[in-house]
């Protein structure tokens, strides 16, 4: 039988560039280790795509069955590249344009789970070229983290304590996004679920975060390798319930289908938990949660990929027995 061809698609154009080649390296080796056919394309961080591909070129793609994305932030996790394959008509793996785009937004996610009366956190969003910090301390107390909001893996992200340190955020932030974020800051465990599916997607046990630093930023993610894990999460048993719910609700209120991570806060002081946002592209890496906590599950890497190509397959067959015309 002819191995199913699959395309995985790394590096970028965002922040996250280094962080995906290490993603698309780890997602290849799984689907080479699962039977398929894999190439690889890498696109440069000014752009360029090598090798040269045919991906966008509609019914000129012999070469391909499935896609498989793993860019991390802007021009591959907001929709744009996810446009791109639905005009080439190729199956790809993770959520449609909508989802991604929306899911990428945390503005626009924040509005969608409030909408469907799910917990966020308190928030007020500025334009990058009209920054206010007395806007932001006439409605918060500090401390408050300030992010772009279209971006990912804490590029960005500060935790601001003063006056001087909030200033000086908002203008980090600024240089990754037309749009700021700040949000409360909330006291209490950093939690991650993950989603797998379609139309009946399921979630994973949860895992905890345990900063080796004040919050689970970008050195600590990938540089400095001091942060603990704890999986299971230490909840209990109707806490993991409900992070499990809220995570798959999350999916599907943003549209998602395949794959997504959420990420969750829960309050030491009132017990709540809080979605802080969703991850439509999550690494892959070999310390990512992602792969680890459908491991703690029984699914291995390969058949994590095996089964997200699937997923693939499945939303593309769907998607050509809609008709476009009379």
């Amino acid at each position: 039988m002819k191995k199913t061809r699959v395309a995985v698609l790394y590096g970028g154009r965002s922040g996250e560039h280094e962080v995906s080649l290490r993603s698309g390296r780890a997602v290849a080796d799984a689907l080479n280790q699962a039977g398929y056919d894999v190439t690889t394309i890498l696109i440069t961080k000014e752009g360029k795509w090598e090798p040269a591909p045919i991906l966008p070129v509609p019914g000129a793609n012999p070469d391909i069955d499935v896609v498989f994305p793993v860019l991390h932030g802007t021009f591959g996790e907001d929709g744009t590249l996810q446009g791109l394959l639905e005009m080439a008509g190729l199956p790809y793996v993770g959520p449609g344009v909508l989802a991604s785009s929306v899911s990428m937004d945390k503005e626009f996610m924040k509005h969608i789970c409030e909408a469907h009366g799910l917990p966020v956190t308190e928030y007020l969003v500025q334009s990058a070229a009209a920054l206010d910090t007395e806007a932001v301390l006439s409605t918060f107390e500090l401390p408050v983290f300030v992010k772009p909001a279209n971006l990912g893996s804490s590029v960005g992200v500060s935790k601001a304590r003063t006056r001087e340190e909030l200033d000086r955020a908002l203008r980090d932030a600024a240089q990754y996004d037309r749009k700021v974020i700040i949000e409360r800051a909330i006291v209490g465990q950093e939690l991650e679920c993950a989603v797998l599916g379609n139309e009946h997607p399921q979630a994973s046990t949860p895992c905890e975060i345990i900063p080796s630093r004040e919050f689970y930023d970008y050195e600590d993610k990938y540089v400095l390798d001091r942060a603990r894990i704890e999986l299971p999460a230490r909840l209990t048993a109707a806490q993991t319930a409900e992070v499990r719910r809220l995570a798959v609700a999350c999916f599907q209120a943003t549209g998602c289908e395949g794959m997504a991570r959420v990420d969750f806060l829960l309050e030491k002081a009132t017990g709540r938990i809080y979605i802080n946002e969703i991850n439509t592209i999550p690494g892959f890496t070999s310390i990512s949660m992602y792969p680890k906590m459908w491991a703690h599950c029984g699914i291995s890497f390969p058949e994590l990929v095996r089964r997200l190509v699937d997923l693939a397959l499945e939303r593309d067959s769907a998607r050509r027995r809609i008709r476009y015309e009379r």
